[in-house]
């Protein structure tokens, strides 16, 4: 072999003893971490989220270094479904209503920027409903509610989750899309008594809300687009304990 490769026998078996070099060591160090949170999320985080965890962790590896040795292992996440469209036409807002955000999604205090979206959770019971709060100062979800039903109900208790933990009672901008939900009497009645100021998206604009949008994405990438519960109590059972995480680390 080394004779065909033009190798003489003493090099190679001076590359073959030769101890592997620090970068080598940390990358298979690096490699085995990678694996053991890729197997984790049951195959579903790509790059991006991994390099977001690893550094949460006190990692210090670059997205592109992550990115090449998930490639050489195979490994990668679950791809975002295509999106259909919007349904339907949102409603007007409500009188004095407005796009308080204009998409500037970057809170410096906590408490002051909220905001607040519906997802649905297909089961063979049928739909879970899901309402989350975030804290754009620390993504973290401050407020859920479940419920087979996607009413003002479940959205207020998801909002009214967000205010037992709240700090003071200083005003806080809390922004939405315009679903039926968050233009009802008593979703506004609800916000004012508890000093929120409501906010709400332009018509056909999801991106006032690319927050929540991405949220649920990743949510989405991880749990709803990979497995189908077989009743609604046990698709509930395991977004709590997503949730929680969420809750924890954001």
């Amino acid at each position: 072999m080394c004779r065909c490769l033009k190798v003489s026998p003493s090099g190679y078996y001076d590359w073959e003893g030769r101890p592997a070099s620090a970068r080598a060591v940390d990358n298979e160090r690096l490699l085995e971490r990678i694996r053991e949170v890729h197997s984790d999320s049951q195959g579903a985080i790509g790059a991006p989220r991994m390099h977001e965890d690893l550094t949460d962790e006190g990692e210090t590896a670059s997205k592109n270094r992550i990115a090449r040795l998930m490639a050489a292992e195979g490994l990668q996440g679950w791809p975002r479904k295509k999106n259909r469209g919007q349904r339907g036409k949102p409603g007007l807002p409500p009188p004095g209503v407005e796009n308080r955000l204009e998409r500037d999604f970057v809170a410096l205090e906590p408490e002051t920027k909220w905001v607040t979206d519906i997802t649905e959770i297909k089961t063979f019971e049928g739909k879970l409903f899901l309402c989350v709060v975030l804290d754009l100062f620390s993504k973290l979800v401050i407020g859920w509610s479940m419920h087979h039903r996607q009413d003002r109900q479940m959205v207020i208790r998801a909002v009214e989750m967000a205010i037992w933990q709240r700090q003071g009672d200083y005003s806080v901008i809390l922004h939405s899309d315009r679903g039926s939900q968050f233009r009802s009497g008593d979703y506004q009645k609800f916000l004012k008594g508890n000093n929120l100021i409501c906010s709400m998206s332009a018509v056909g604009h999801c991106g006032d809300n690319a927050t929540c949008e991405g949220f649920f994405g990743m949510l989405k990438r991880e749990r709803v687009n990979r497995k189908k519960y077989r009743t609604l109590d046990i698709a509930r059972a395991a977004y709590l304990i997503r949730l929680n995480v969420f809750t924890i680390r954001g």
